[in-house]
């Protein structure tokens, strides 16, 4: 059977020159020719985190990091910034951890706030702060730099980062925001399968892993800086999959990283404005729009289970209805990862001829 090209928020498409970059002949990874791989991997890696700092690889989901972070990292207190379905799992995943949380909650589509963290913030008592840059439930673009910005005028207090779906469409600095750990998954905008996740961790967010007792193994900070220094992982890696990350360096390399952000720009404004000649409001706040994907109101006559039907069986394309508690209320479409002007237009033109029919 013939699979549909996804249009979905993640996973996303995988090329076919990414496959053949995977399926090359399997190699040990406690020898010599992992740790060129390993070490091949830093450079682009680091670039697109904006870091001299190591960028680990786990095998795992982003989710395995983000609780890992929180084992990690938490002294007593963790602040949750929550605006959808992901940024208000993390508050679950902290309570369920058996950590006091508390969080900062705007409606969903809205976005974070950067006054409304400095003044949970000065209520006292967190020494950590979850955030989701893009929060792909809502199609929310976050301001970054000015939630880092509060939360570094609080000392001691340290900020983890998902960049699930905005790592390489837009740019993410680590050094120069003060990030202390930022993590992502592959399975977005990187455009490979799932099952590998990349992280930085700040100096400060080392020292406190260091510190701090019960971090558990697998997710222990510690153990991949040990690893990393001799260019490897604490556990059993992706191999295959690190092949395939090794070729998408190269073509963001090859393409340029500015260009990269450019060309998201450029799809995701085609989406915005096919979205605008039908009348689909765009569900996320404006001015907060994740270049990565949309998400689209949907209206109360439409169908929207049709529409996706249609379009998954005319034409070959998925793309997602809503998620978590706007499911069925909205729909996202991607134009992240090696989608271009051209790709985008051909899913265009499908969803045209689906609603004209």
């Amino acid at each position: 059977m013939s699979s549909p090209k996804l249009f979905a928020p993640g996973p996303i498409d995988v090329s076919p020159e990414t496959y053949a970059a995977m399926s090359r002949t399997m190699i040990g990874h406690r020898g010599k020719d992992f740790e060129a791989l390993y070490a091949s991997l830093r450079p682009g890696l680091q670039e697109i985190v904006g870091t001299t700092r190591p960028v680990f690889l786990s095998t795992s989901s982003a989710w395995g990091v983000m609780e890992g972070a929180l084992r990690n990292l938490v002294r007593e207190k963790v602040l949750c910034l929550c605006c959808g379905a992901f940024s208000d799992k993390w508050f679950s995943v902290a309570k369920s951890l058996g950590y006091q949380a508390d969080k900062v909650q705007v409606e969903w589509g809205q976005a974070i706030d950067p006054e409304l963290v400095r003044a949970k913030l000065e209520e006292g008592g967190f020494d950590t702060v979850t955030f989701i840059h893009s929060e792909t439930s809502t199609g929310v673009l976050n301001d970054l730099e000015g939630v880092a910005k509060v939360v570094k005028s609080f000392p001691d207090t340290l900020l983890i980062v998902d960049t699930v779906s905005s790592l390489s469409t837009v740019p993410v600095k680590f050094d120069e925001l003060g990030i202390d750990v930022m993590i992502a998954g592959v399975q977005k905008a990187l455009a490979l399968p799932p099952g590998l996740a990349v992280f930085a961790v700040s100096e400060a967010a080392m020292a406190r892993a260091a510190a701090t007792s019960n971090r558990g193994y697998y997710f222990d900070f510690l153990e991949f800086a040990k690893n990393d220094e001799a260019n490897n992982t604490p556990s059993t890696p992706a191999i295959s999959t690190l092949f395939g990350l090794q070729y998408i360096l190269s073509k963001i390399a090859e393409e340029g990283l500015e260009n990269r952000f450019a060309r998201h720009a450029r799809t995701n404004a085609m989406i915005h404005a096919w979205g605008a000649k039908h009348g689909f409001e765009i569900f996320a706040q404006p001015g907060h729009q994740s270049q990565a994907l949309t998400c689209f109101t949907t209206p109360e006559d439409f169908d929207l289970p049709g529409f996706i039907k249609a379009l998954k069986e005319k034409h070959g394309f998925l793309i997602n209805g809503g998620y978590g508690k706007i499911k069925g209320l909205t729909f996202r479409i991607s134009n992240m990862g090696n989608e271009t002007e051209a790709t985008m237009q051909e899913l265009i033109d499908a969803m045209d001829e689906v609603l004209a029919g």
